[in-house]
């Protein structure tokens, strides 16, 4: 099939931009002409195959490897890639990093926009996360599964594997020494100490390499189930708004929806409500998402958080901006309304909610049976969730009474006093949570997760339970009553 002429112009274009090493054109071609070019003559079918233009481009291989990489990015953003796609792209990212960091004749030349950069690292992990679910479904499914594609995932274990892309990403942190950088300045300014940053890392290129290869690894250590892990690869980078991943809109995104979420796991709800109404609030208040190419990702991780706030305000009750409450009513109301009367009801609508915001776990052992490893952290954090559920009905009465013995308690409740006493040691068990303060992401204090604690104790031979206040809430009827009693006290002085 022949090249349309202006794709030809553009493929020209493009690689004279690279040779020029002008950046600023370079960004040009991939954010805008690439684009437009694909609406036109690309919707549904691949661009010309690396192979295809090799003359256009007098054979220079490395611009090759950077079109092949964007070649192959396309057909999985727009067509369904086959065996041969998926292993031609395993290769080329292989050969783009073996470029990048083993490059006899020392660091490149080349500098790449820094939105490319980031999704290099973004698509990458993209596509082991979608081998691993397609390799998934072959082996599970034998009988139906094409044979000879089969055949090929169980002898190339080292396509797509988590070590070979793990290695990836800790080698370019390594190379570019991002971690002593970072430790030298920690929002990432303009560190041109050679000693600090290596011959590699004072170029911008390997900085922002290795800056993007650690939200990387955030996210693939929470694909495959370590959350701990991922929070502590991000322990050198400040969530605050003058982070270098800020300054790209997917990668900001990505960052929040991925420590949001490890916190979720963690169970700690706080930091979790904090963060996702962050990001949520930024979200709402930027005009020109939409115009940034990145408004369907942006779209589906606003629903993921939204989601995942419903499911952390039924578990942890906190009162959120007016602007997040009116997008969960638009987004989930139904859902909404079902978690927060509680019972045993809501417990599926949690479920519903956390199966559609999570994302899409790997598991390294792929087994036979079809375990899917979303529905393994599923059960895993909802044998959490129900017995906070189990004792939502408790907060109302308790919050009536300083003190109370325990059978009126359980006489308002409806139970005997041995199922009261499950109920308030499941309660007590669960109002405990970490809770960030200052110093790195894992760190934190233990706080109550609701507004009131109980204590157990004994009087007189009764069982007694005292209701205290674990949080610091404002009493707004006291206020009231010390205000209308100065308020009387100014009328009966201007009478006097």
């Amino acid at each position: 099939m022949a090249i349309p002429e202006a794709v030809e112009q553009f493929i020209k274009t493009f690689h004279k931009a690279y040779l020029d090493n002008n950046v600023y054109e370079l960004h040009g071609c991939y954010e805008s002409q690439f684009n437009k070019l694909t609406e036109q003559h690309y919707k549904s079918t691949a661009w010309p195959s690396p192979s295809e233009i090799t003359d256009l481009v007098n054979n220079d291989q490395v611009f090759l490897v950077l079109y092949s990489e964007v070649y192959y990015r396309h057909i999985y953003a727009r067509l369904t890639p086959s065996l041969e796609n998926r292993t031609g792209s395993y290769n080329n990212y292989c050969n783009l990093f073996n470029l990048l960091l083993n490059n006899e004749d020392g660091p490149v030349g080349f500098e790449l926009p820094n939105k490319w950069l980031w999704e290099i690292i973004d698509e990458f992990i993209y596509q082991f996360n979608q081998f691993a679910i397609y390799k998934s479904k072959l082996i599970s499914n034998k009988e139906r599964a094409d044979q000879v594609e089969l055949k090929y995932v169980l002898e190339h274990s080292e396509v797509w594997s988590a070590y070979s892309v793990l290695n990836a990403l800790y080698s370019l942190i390594g190379r570019s020494q991002i971690i002593e950088q970072l430790k030298a300045n920690k929002n990432l300014g303009a560190v041109s100490d050679i000693e600090i940053a290596g011959e590699y890392g004072v170029l911008p290129l390997y900085r922002n390499l290795g800056y993007f290869s650690i939200i990387g690894l955030l996210r693939i250590h929470t694909l495959l189930g370590d959350f701990t892990l991922a929070l502590k690869t991000m322990e050198d980078i400040d969530l605050d708004k003058k982070a270098f991943f800020t300054k790209i809109p997917g990668c900001h995104f990505t960052t929040y929806y991925y420590v949001g979420f490890c916190y979720l796991m963690l169970h700690r709800y706080s930091d979790a409500i904090k963060t996702f109404s962050h990001i949520l609030l930024y979200i709402s208040r930027t005009k020109n998402i939409s115009k940034s190419g990145q408004y369907d990702v942006v779209s589906k991780k606003t629903e993921q958080m939204y989601a995942l706030l419903i499911v952390l305000v039924g578990l942890c009750p906190t009162r959120l901006d007016d602007v997040l409450y009116q997008g969960i009513k638009e987004k989930f109301n139904d859902k909404y309304l079902k978690i927060a009367r509680g019972g045993e009801d809501s417990l599926s609508v949690y479920e519903d909610l956390l199966k559609f915001a999570s994302p899409k776990f790997i598991s390294i052992s792929i087994s036979e049976n079809g375990n899917d490893p979303v529905n393994i952290h599923l059960k895993i954090f909802m044998l959490r969730v129900k017995p906070i559920v189990s004792v939502q009905n408790l907060k109302p009465f308790i919050s009536l009474y300083s003190k109370l013995e325990a059978p009126k308690l359980a006489k308002l409740l409806d139970v005997n006093e041995n199922d009261l006493l499950s109920l308030l040691l499941t309660y007590k068990m669960n109002n405990k949570q970490i809770k960030w303060t200052q110093g790195d992401l894992l760190e934190g204090e233990y706080v109550p997760v609701h507004d009131l604690d109980i204590v157990l104790s004994e009087e007189d031979g009764k069982s007694l339970i005292q209701v205290k206040e674990g949080k610091s809430v404002r009493k707004f009827a006291d206020w009231f009553i010390r205000n209308t009693i100065k308020n009387y006290a100014v009328q009966d002085k201007i009478k006097a």
